[in-house]
């Protein structure tokens, strides 16, 4: 019986840029945590954009949308190190270059102040949207590599640091100040 090979991911292509292994396994542990949280707290808040307000309660929406957002500041503390670490070792190869994934698109920019009013949660729906956008972003781009793992068109070590970069500076600076909010909000 003719045995299936697994599809590369985007972790296989942080795996194969010929960064120390014990560099590359922390980043790819901590961006599957970030990917995983970041995933859950987009689609709380898609849910409730589509009418399901689940919790049933206003105190409960509160809470999860709280819970869900020191789930993913957590995550991206976390990330702040390896991916700071990874960085430096890929850097000494590459050269400038861009990022190999696009800016938010249309659908990523949303106004969720009428969604949140309707949910009963009170929080600035500015810092919601800031979060959503670029945690869907990053979901995006992840998603993106995994799809250019598998036709074999991985970005070079030059793109790939440059996106990872750019997704350091939007994910461990406002991102992340708009996180931490949320979860004591």
């Amino acid at each position: 019986m003719p045995r299936l090979s697994r599809a590369p991911t985007w972790a296989d292509v942080i795996e194969d840029q010929g960064v120390d292994e014990r560099t590359a396994s922390p980043l790819v542990r901590q961006l599957r945590a970030c990917e995983t949280s970041a995933l859950a707290f987009c689609r709380l808040l898609e849910r409730w954009k589509r009418g399901d307000a689940q919790p049933p309660t206003a105190g409960g929406r509160q809470a999860a949308l709280r819970r869900a957002a020191d789930r993913v500041e957590t995550a991206l503390t976390g990330l702040e190190e390896p991916l700071k670490r990874y960085l430096l070792e890929l850097e000494a190869d590459a050269a400038e270059s861009r990022a190999w994934y696009g800016g938010p698109g249309a659908a990523e920019l949303l106004d969720w102040g009428p969604v949140l009013s309707r949910a009963g949660v009170c929080v600035q729906a500015e810092r919601v949207a800031q979060a959503y956008l670029e945690l869907a972003v990053l979901v995006r781009a992840l998603e993106g590599l995994t799809a250019a793992a598998r036709i074999e068109a991985a970005p070079d070590p030059g793109s790939l640091w440059a996106g990872l970069f750019d997704l350091r500076e939007n994910l461990l600076g406002r991102a992340l100040d708009d996180l931490r909010a949320l979860a004591v909000a």
